[in-house]
């Protein structure tokens, strides 16, 4: 592991994945059925395929069992990328390490896809079932505009969905998939969101865990090019910044089938002006 300093380091890009907890389903939603947890989560599965289309349970209902961060530096580059208690996985450590991992590096800014609707809550919800204290990240003395959770501090957290649906007044049909597309990238690739419960109810935590490695990485590519779109850089520098960072990762793809899956997928943004 890359050993960086914790003044280096200016954002977190990260992702969750997050599975059911089959016993809270069983209490909230059939209590006195006596249904044993797996039993619960296929019912309620099954309920809102019928109502919504989707069998995706409500984040309020899951624990985390993959947080996998990038931590990157104040020039926009990678320092590290680090998934939390592996190889064990335990949701209770996942959370402890992630808020106390932040207060260690001076609260950088949280960078995420649609973060502010689900990798965020749920974290603070796991903080809130075990017990964690956060008092930085809810600041209640400071004024609300100075509290890093208030939806518009993007000092705090930038979420950039948010940077593209301008705080929801329109829709991103897409999501992250179509952003990382748009610039090449991989996207998603041979996992969907709403396969990781069927894939932790097989034990594949690993394929978890590389699934939510690849978002990291398609997340950091579209933060990038927001970084662009903001004026924070110019084409020139983040065409720089991204082939240093498929160098980074055909370096480190032997310890990691996760960069070996995305590099396999690489594409590069084709410039319009390029030949002009």
């Amino acid at each position: 592991m890359n050993q960086v300093s914790n003044d280096e380091v200016e954002y977190f890009v990260f992702d969750v994945e997050s599975v059911a907890d089959g016993q809270l389903v069983a209490d909230v939603r059939f209590p006195g059925q006596d249904l044993d947890p797996a039993c619960a989560i296929e019912q309620y599965r099954g309920e809102l395929l019928d109502k919504t289309g989707s069998d995706f349970i409500p984040y309020t209902h899951q624990l985390p069992v993959s947080v996998v961060i990038a931590k990157v530096t104040g020039d926009l580059r990678i320092a590290d990328i680090v998934e939390l208690d592996a190889p064990e996985y335990r949701s209770h450590v996942i959370t402890e390490l992630f808020w106390r991992g932040w207060e260690h590096y001076k609260q950088p800014t949280l960078v995420t896809f649609n973060g502010r609707s689900f990798d965020v809550p749920l974290l603070e919800l796991a903080a809130f079932r075990y017990g964690i204290s956060v008092p930085g990240w809810f600041a209640m003395n400071a004024k609300s505009y100075d509290q890093p959770r208030n939806r518009y501090n993007t000092a705090a957290h930038w979420d950039l969905q948010d940077l593209m649906v301008n705080f929801g007044a329109t829709r991103f049909n897409g999501g992250l998939n179509l952003a990382a597309t748009v610039l090449g990238k991989p996207g998603k690739i041979d996992v969907q969101g709403d396969m990781v419960q069927d894939l932790y109810n097989a034990g594949k935590l690993a394929e978890i865990n590389d699934y939510c490695r690849c978002d990291v990485l398609d997340t950091y590519f579209v933060f990038l090019r927001a970084c662009v779109l903001i004026g924070r850089i110019d084409r020139d520098a983040e065409k720089e910044i991204v082939e240093s960072t498929k160098a980074w990762l055909e370096d480190r793809a032997d310890t990691s089938q996760a960069y070996r899956t995305y590099l396999s997928a690489w594409g590069d943004w084709k410039n319009p002006w390029a030949n002009e």
